[in-house]
Order: structure tokens, then sequence, then C-alpha cells
């Protein structure tokens, strides 16, 4: 299946990386919903990432953020790596990921769907922050006003532009690999459908996917299978 795909990227002419948080384990960053996820033994971990509780309580809010979602040591594995070449070549990466690993392995063609931890700013102000300071205390030092990351939480909606760009770049493709997702969370999930009827879909994933009619599956372990990916 490997030389499948193989073959299939040095054919396509447009190749559109669609990722999930499988692709950063491998960097020790957390998933979310396995039994050593983020939220492993919390019963209101989506709550804590809701808009709700960030603005009525920003300090748990921010607590709970620091605690289990910033790994800014991790660096970007064998798939952020080889997927940025070949996205820098001829194609994108659109990433639910928020932990700017695709950003670090030097991708150029990306679109962080779900935001990213590191774009940080004022919501009283609307002054960009440095995430370091975010990380230090979750009040601005000049207005006092809250400061806040990128990531899309739970009650809010996604970017327009995010969407728009990731529609234009899934209309393009005439390849389409998924790795390292569920592929059960919308809107993202939902963005294959306006892919070309001869597009090409592949997905990668330790366990099967609900996948189109003329979706084919490589279930193994994406770190062995970009191994073997030819760039």
């Amino acid at each position: 299946m490997v030389k499948d795909l193989n073959q299939a990227l040095q054919q396509a002419q447009y190749v559109v990386f669609m990722t999930g948080a499988g692709v950063s384990t491998a960097s020790g960053i957390p998933d979310y919903r396995s039994e050593t996820g983020v939220y492993a033994g919390k019963h209101n971990a989506e709550y804590m990432l809701s808009h709700d509780n960030f603005i009525q309580h920003p300090a748990d809010y921010w607590h709970f953020v620091q605690k289990n979602l910033y790994f800014p040591e991790a660096q970007p594995n064998i798939i952020h790596q080889k997927m940025a070449q070949i996205a820098n070549q001829k194609g994108c990466v659109i990433t639910q990921n928020v932990d700017g690993l695709d950003r670090k392995a030097g991708c150029q063609n990306l679109i962080e769907f779900h935001g990213t931890l590191y774009d940080t700013y004022c919501t009283k102000c609307g002054q960009a922050v440095d995430w370091h300071e975010y990380r230090q205390d979750y009040r601005h030092q000049n207005c006092g006003g809250i400061i806040r990351s990128s990531i899309v939480l739970y009650g809010e909606s996604i970017d327009e532009n995010h969407v728009s760009q990731s529609l234009q770049a899934v209309a393009q493709a005439d390849l389409i690999v998924v790795v390292g997702t569920s592929f059960q969370v919308y809107p993202f999930a939902g963005l294959i459908k306006y892919r070309q009827p001869q597009a090409q879909l592949i997905a990668i994933n330790k366990t099967p996917l609900s996948m189109p009619n003329n979706g084919e599956m490589i279930l193994d372990d994406a770190v062995k299978v970009f191994e073997e990916v030819q760039v």
C-alpha cells in the first residue's frame, strides 16, 4: 500500500493533507480522546475548552490550557517534515492541530483550521501578545484585559477565511491524504464533500475510518508509512 501511496504522491498535481492529533502523538503531544489523551479521566474536559468557560472562568480555562495543551519543546516528526516538503512543492496541509508543529517543520502552504496556541492576543485592546507572556499570566500587562490564543473553542465558529481557503484547496486537489484523525469532527470532516469526483482519497490511520466508497485505507502507524514516503 505504501508503494501505491508513493505512486499517487508522485503522479498528483496538487496534494492536500488533512491531519489530526494522531500526527503529533509521535512528537510527544497527547491526542484528545484516547486512554492517555487530554480528556482521559476528566468528565468536563470539553466544557473546560469551551467559550462559556473562557468567559465565565478565565482563570480555570487558562490553567487547563497551560497544563494540558502547551508543549513548546515538542519537535516535528517525520510525518510533519515530509508533508511540509510535498505541500511546499505542490499542495497544502489542512490541520486540526493547534500545536504549531507544521509551522516548525517549515510548511509554507498551511491552513490551521482550528487556529494555533501560538497566536495570542488581548481580548480587550486587541493587541497581539507574545505567547511566552501568555504562559506567565492570562491578564495583559498593559490594559489588564484577558489574553487568549486563536484556537477555536467549543461553542465558537471556525474562522471564515480558514473555511474558504480549505474548500478552495480541497476542490483543487487531485489527491487528498487523510492522516491521524478519526474524521468525526465537523466541519473539518465535511470538507471532503467538496473534492473533485475524480480526486483520489487515501487515509492513513491505525483504526478504520468511515470512508467514501472510492476512498482507500492504509491501516498502519503513520510514522512507519511516512518513513517510506519518497519526496
